[in-house]
């Protein structure tokens, strides 16, 4: 495992990092996730991250059970705030992030998170009130760093713009092969800026492992074919994109890597992305997806994948 700065801060973070979206205390039993957390670190995965809203605090609680007999120092552990927790708690006014970071370390049964990230922009609170609340909890040492997630290229720049708060050091967009956002504005302002990307999805939600074949319905054990964890992939589970995959084997094979290794490679070939987030639903996948990291792959190879996947990917601002 190679591990890369995050931005502009004194954390070294793992090129993959394990993700507990749709997974940990919600999609998978507990003893599963269990081993892939245990074969995370076993691989050298040394970032966490998650969210309160996953499962409303079920996956931070799971996170504090199981990480609380390691090292604290042995992790950088990230978790989000601003969807809600209840019908009036929500966002990131100075109440809610006062509230909800002291319920996250609780959950999480730490003093201190490592990279505590906006999980969107707030258009209801002045973005100096957040700010303040934000550079509040670094001085107070219950956060160490900050990072947001899917804010405008605008919103950035209001809040680089501002002086005497905290700055942030990461963003967490989606990104892969076939959502290509990112790279428009947020990467080249991120990169000038010292702020490193932390990209969710970018095995597009499993459908870039190959699992998917055109014509065939879901594996049963797959994330598309779950209830719980298959909501949200039906923009990437369309005949075009499915058959656009399959044609990225051979690309893979010639490489001599697996499918998911190949997207995460292209992701990684990025410099200005420090970590790609898995969400692992059996301890394999684990072991496949940290050996990405450190791969050479032509990029020749990588070139031929994005022209097979140019009318798919979403590279629009």
């Amino acid at each position: 495992m190679l591990y890369r700065q995050l931005g502009k801060s004194e954390l070294k973070v793992s090129e993959v990092s394990l993700g507990s979206w749709l997974t940990f205390g919600v999609g998978i039993e507990r003893d599963t996730a269990a081993q892939c957390i245990d074969r995370a670190f076993g691989q050298g995965i040394n970032f966490i991250d998650t969210a309160n809203v996953y499962g409303r605090g079920v996956a931070e609680e799971f996170l504090g059970e199981t990480l609380k007999h390691r090292k604290r120092n042995s992790y950088v552990l990230a978790t989000k705030i601003f969807f809600p927790m209840s019908d009036s708690d929500r966002g990131l006014s100075r109440a809610q992030i006062e509230k909800q970071l002291d319920a996250s370390l609780k959950r999480l049964a730490t003093d201190y998170i490592d990279l505590y990230q906006c999980h969107r922009y707030d258009l209801a609170t002045p973005l100096d009130e957040t700010m303040e609340a934000l550079s509040y909890g670094v001085r107070s040492g219950k956060i160490r760093y900050l990072g947001f997630s899917e804010w405008s290229p605008q919103n950035i720049r209001d809040a680089l713009a501002m002086t005497g708060v905290a700055r942030f050091v990461s963003s967490q967009p989606q990104y892969s092969l076939l959502w290509r956002r990112p790279e428009k504005e947020v990467i080249p302002l991120s990169a000038a800026n010292g702020i490193s990307q932390i990209v969710w999805s970018p095995l597009g939600q499993g459908v870039l492992t190959g699992k998917y074949l055109p014509g065939v319905p879901p594996p049963a054990d797959s994330r598309a074919a779950s209830d719980s964890m298959g909501a949200m992939m039906s923009c990437l589970q369309t005949p075009q994109v499915v058959a656009a995959v399959d044609r990225l084997r051979p690309l893979a094979a010639e490489a001599g890597v697996s499918m998911a290794q190949f997207a995460l490679a292209w992701v990684l070939r990025e410099p200005n992305v420090a970590s790609a987030i898995i969400g692992a639903s059996r301890p394999e996948q684990v072991d496949d997806n940290a050996a990405a990291s450190g791969l050479a792959i032509d990029r020749e190879l990588f070139e031929r994948a994005e022209h097979i996947v140019a009318g798919l990917s979403r590279d629009e601002s």
